[in-house]
């Protein structure tokens, strides 16, 4: 079994992390795309910070697995609030096309 594991990198740029509050997903009969955006209170633009570009199986597991890592953050600290009424911007705009 162990020749089966993948080694995978995780270089220091790209440890740091990008910051999004924003998420835009469009899609075709081929592809989703994702992209992350960070806006900022009374800019009139935002800069797209990454985009992610999944087949439509591989985005069915990605929600999958957040799903699960949700269920897993909240038993052990308490469920997520979402608080719509206090910021009006969608993490999601979903239903586009790419």
């Amino acid at each position: 079994m162990e020749e089966n594991k993948m080694q995978i990198t995780l270089t220091p740029e790209v440890a740091d992390g990008t910051y999004a509050n924003l998420a835009i997903i469009a899609h075709s009969p081929s592809e989703f795309v994702i992209d992350f955006v960070r806006t900022m209170p009374g800019m009139k633009e935002a800069k797209v910070q990454s985009r992610i570009i999944l087949t439509p199986d591989n985005t069915k597991k990605l929600l999958h697995a957040l799903q699960e890592n949700v269920a897993k953050y909240e038993r052990v600290f308490g469920e997520i609030e979402t608080n719509h009424a206090a910021n009006n911007i969608p993490m999601s705009f979903g239903g586009g096309q790419a």
